[in-house]
């Protein structure tokens, strides 16, 4: 199906950061959360939110769109 067809999810540049730092640098939460100048428990947040939007279009065929 072409994209321009495709519901659009939209994943702020934070939460696709929290993703890189957790499932591609492999860093633990404390250091994730450091990495971006916040707390753990915002990391945390930011994190989760990430994760229900990246399965929501995954799951549901959608398509991911990365904002500022």
């Amino acid at each position: 199906m072409p994209m321009r067809f495709l519901e659009v999810i939209e994943l702020t540049a934070e939460e696709a950061e929290a993703l890189r730092l957790r499932n591609i640098k492999e860093l633990d939460q404390e250091e994730a959360a450091k990495k971006m100048n916040t707390s753990q428990s915002t990391f945390q947040r930011i994190l989760s939110s990430a994760y229900k939007k990246t399965t929501e279009a995954l799951i549901e065929g959608k398509a991911i769109k990365i904002v500022k």
